[in-house]
């Protein structure tokens, strides 16, 4: 029954979306007529070469409107941005039950590994679409944007995505990207799974061994601050992996949608770096480590 309220609420929220991305065109073209008014009345101001008090006024009079409604077209897309996030967290909810349902009913068979290339392409997904963070002006990035690090008492919820310690089998310490199981109060440790053999491998870990992946990537065009810059020290996942490794910032991203550049630390290359390589905002975490492995 909760899978189809889940459902049906996800409908209604999209039908919601459209309605306002509608809005917002109707926004746009509502307020076209005056900008154009703004341009004319400039060009005839140019015409006549002067200044007038009735071009004073009746420019200030045009620019107001168009200000009120720049606000209003913006208010309409912030409002559709949430309900984007509503739909996302509520996917998120339902993978999560699905998850549990599958991992606590001994009647199934156990669920296969997922092939390779799934799960790259669902990784690349998840970086693609994780949402761009658009303050209002003079408003600070939060805490997971871009490089902004979580707040000191910060608990990564269930189903979060997160860079993880962990001990291989021949005692090496390894960061993997992993899912939050859960996370106790009591003991102040983590569960976690590692995203490569879900459900095989659950990791019992302190906070000190977790790294949270930012949740907004940061616009590099206002909040330039908020991004790792050149030659800053970082953990990032490998391409094609699902391991995190020391690297160095070569470039960060010059337009929201793009990449960092980095150099992954390797002892094959003889100045011990790789040549430059692409790592979404998504999958870039400081480094807790600063000692050369």
């Amino acid at each position: 029954a909760s899978g189809m309220s889940a459902d049906t609420k996800i409908a209604e929220l999209l039908t919601e979306l459209h309605h306002l991305i509608k809005r917002t065109q109707e926004e746009r073209s509502r307020s076209e007529h005056n900008l154009l008014n703004i341009q004319k009345t400039h060009e005839r101001m140019q015409t006549e070469n002067k200044t007038s008090p009735y071009y004073r006024s009746k420019l200030r009079g045009l620019y107001t409107t168009a200000k009120a409604d720049a606000e209003a077209e913006c208010s309409i897309l912030r409002h559709a941005l949430d309900k984007v996030a509503e739909i996302k967290s509520l996917l998120e909810e339902r993978r999560i039950a699905a998850k549990m349902a599958g991992v606590y009913s001994d009647s199934d068979p156990p669920r296969k590994t997922m092939r390779r290339g799934v799960l790259m392409t669902l990784l690349q997904q998840s970086a693609m679409t994780l949402p761009l963070w658009i303050g209002k002006p003079g408003e600070s990035p939060p805490p997971l944007c871009g490089a902004t690090p979580a707040s000191g008492d910060y608990v990564a919820k269930q189903g979060d995505k997160v860079a993880a310690r962990v001990k291989a089998v021949d005692g090496d310490e390894q960061w993997i990207l992993a899912e939050v199981v859960s996370y106790s109060h009591s003991t102040n440790k983590y569960e976690v799974d590692d995203i490569d053999e879900e459900g095989k491998e659950r990791h019992t870990l302190s906070r000190r061994r977790i790294i949270p992946l930012p949740q907004w990537k940061a616009n590099p065009e206002t909040d330039p601050e908020a991004l790792f810059s050149k030659d800053q020290l970082v953990l990032a996942l490998y391409p094609q992996t699902t391991c995190f490794y020391r690297a160095l910032i070569h470039a960060p991203p010059h337009r929201p949608q793009d990449d960092y550049s980095v150099l992954f630390e390797d002892t094959s290359y003889a100045d011990g770096y790789s040549p430059p390589l692409n790592v979404a905002q998504r999958y870039v975490v400081a480094c807790k480590e600063n000692k050369k492995k």
